[in-house]
């Protein structure tokens, strides 16, 4: 139903590094793209939408680069993935043009519903919960 691009596979890598630094400590993109396995280039974009949307605070010059905005508890994991994939609920029909027939296809619920749960489940995962789990 909802497929993870190696985009936001990186993107939520990057967060939990982040998470997992002692509070207010700056990381430099260098060491969150070695310490994640992430191509530097390709994370310092993912951050740069981080950066925008709130989720990281960006410094620049000498001591600069990225702490998390707020607390990790109050991060979620849909808010991560929708970062650099995108809003999951959709303002159209998830089967493309097969709804145009007079009304929504006979599952379109079922899809609706689907896509709600996925929703509710990343809503209910913090990104200290994740950091936690990846720790231990």
């Amino acid at each position: 139903m909802m497929e993870l691009t190696r985009k936001g596979e990186y993107a939520i890598r990057g967060i939990i590094y982040l998470a997992q630094q002692p509070p207010g400590r700056v990381s430099l993109i260098s060491e969150i793209a070695a310490a994640s396995d992430v191509p530097q280039t390709f994370l310092a974009k993912i951050f740069q939408s981080f950066a925008k949307l709130g989720l990281v605070t960006s410094s620049r010059g000498t001591g600069g680069g990225f702490v998390l905005a707020r607390p990790a508890s109050a991060i979620t994991l849909r808010e991560v993935v929708e970062a650099v994939e995108g809003p999951i609920l959709p303002n159209r029909c998830l089967l493309g043009s097969s709804c145009d027939r007079g009304g929504p296809c006979l599952v379109h619920g079922v899809w609706r519903t689907v896509q709600t749960e996925v929703v509710n489940i990343l809503d209910g995962v913090t990104i200290e919960t994740l950091a936690r789990t990846r720790e231990n």
